[in-house]
């Protein structure tokens, strides 16, 4: 059968359409209700506890009460995102507490839940089992600052961060070292409890020591990496943090820890298995699929950039891949803020509204190529959309509005960009994380 992008008459409606559908399947095979039964472990002579934090809690707490058997014991409190909380499905009893916090600055919210979480440990017994639900998100969401760090100072650092252009595994080793329940001190809290972790990975290779923090996994870095990372991004925090650091005063349980015995882990839902379904999706529609990696990082908008120069050459019918194709990626990517002349207005925007003006400066009006980029978890940064598409007319489009994609690269402004073409992503909450997607089409 030959569908319609098997030909040079796909229009604009039909390749966005196709995209979309993409990025739906790809969220779909991460949703934790699909994924979780699987990995649950028998009840145990004991109690069960739920604990948990992340994008993904609230629905990966949900997919744990559908599942676990309803005469065995379950309780536990779960963080999320604000608006992250799924509808509850008609019939399923509330056995796990979910409350919402900040992300991705913490908030007081975030420190009481984690209070509360480290509260619950207290007690466990050899016969008890805790059920540990860590998914992206969870470093902001399970706020609980070493002694010494106020809540303020934690936001600032956070702040920071996020502004620095660090990637992922850098920011978390550093919040890892100044936290006392990150980096494997959660499951230090749960002796003589056994724990089992189920994972949702937003982060390139599936680290289960980076995602979230690691609560519940050992740590491999040290205070000297996360002083080194302080240093390199000019980080600025108090004398007595840094001497702390220094000291090694607040370290993490490493490998081969006695705390950890026993645990074990479950990887419910990564990127690879996102693009994998999403490449399946392509290949029945009629197009070759490739899945570039999902472990891509760097700067946003250079990462889009190399990802215009495969598409443009596949358009002309060069290179490896061949038309019609879809080409697919994920990973997380980094935007570094631009310092702005005073009176600026403050750019609006995220890694995926970033990538795509960074491909669509270097398409320049390609014919032939469409692309949309989007979080998986549905927010890309702290706004509303999950990302941003790119046609063929993007650039004229907004040229036409007065809108120049160099300029708005300048302030970091994805936002501002797309909205006043229609092309920003909004989905709302998924209620899952696998972190980034891109799929470009080239017919």
């Amino acid at each position: 059968m030959t569908t319609a992008f098997q030909t040079e008459s796909v229009s604009t409606a039909q390749a966005l359409a196709l995209l979309r559908q993409l990025y739906n399947v790809a969220v779909q095979r991460a949703l934790p209700l699909h994924n979780t039964a699987a990995h649950l472990p028998p009840p145990p002579k004991g109690r069960t506890l739920v604990l948990g934090a992340g994008k993904a809690g609230g629905a990966m707490a949900q997919a744990v009460e559908a599942w676990w058997p309803k005469d065995a014991p379950l309780s536990g409190l779960v963080v999320t995102r604000y608006g992250h909380t799924p509808p509850r499905p008609a019939g399923l009893s509330e056995r796990i507490e979910v409350v919402e916090a900040s992300h991705p600055v913490p908030d007081a919210a975030g420190l009481q839940a984690a209070e509360r979480i480290l509260e619950l440990t207290k007690g466990l017994t050899a016969d008890d089992l805790v059920l540990c639900l860590i998914s992206g998100g969870g470093s902001s969401l399970l706020t609980l600052p070493a002694e010494g760090i106020s809540l303020q100072l934690k936001q600032d650092i956070n702040r920071q961060l996020l502004a620095s252009g660090a990637n992922i595994a850098e920011m978390n080793c550093l919040r890892k070292h100044l936290s006392r329940i990150k980096g494997g001190r959660l499951a230090a809290a749960c002796a003589p409890a056994r724990v089992v972790t189920l994972t949702i990975s937003d982060v390139t290779g599936d680290d289960p020591s980076i995602i979230a923090s690691g609560p519940t996994v050992a740590d491999a870095t040290t205070c000297a990496d996360a002083l080194a990372i302080l240093q390199c991004y000019a980080i600025a925090v108090p004398p007595d943090v840094l001497q702390a650091l220094q000291a090694g005063t607040w370290e993490t349980p490493k490998p081969g820890s006695p705390v950890f015995a026993g645990h074990a882990l479950h990887m419910i839902a990564t990127p690879q298995q996102s693009l994998e379904a999403a490449a399946e999706a392509a290949r029945a529609q009629g197009l070759n699929a490739y899945i570039l990696s999902d472990e891509i990082e760097g700067e946003s908008r250079e990462v889009g950039k190399v990802h215009a120069a495969l598409a443009r050459t596949a358009a002309k019918g060069q290179g490896p891949f061949q038309k019609p194709c879809v080409i697919l990626s994920g990973g997380e990517t980094t935007v570094t803020i631009k310092p702005q002349p005073a009176g600026t207005p403050r750019g609006r925007g995220g890694r995926a509204g970033e990538f795509c003006m960074g491909l669509a400066q270097a398409l320049q009006g390609q014919q032939g190529v469409w692309a949309l980029a989007a979080d998986t978890d549905g927010i890309d940064g702290i706004e509303d959309n999950a990302g941003a598409q790119v046609t063929p007319d993007t650039l004229a489009r907004a040229a036409a509005l007065g809108h120049k994609v160099d300029e708005h690269l300048q302030r970091n402004d994805a936002y501002g960009f797309f909205e006043p073409l229609g092309d920003l992503v909004i989905t709302g909450p998924t209620h899952t994380n696998v972190n980034d997607f891109r799929a470009i089409l080239v017919v």
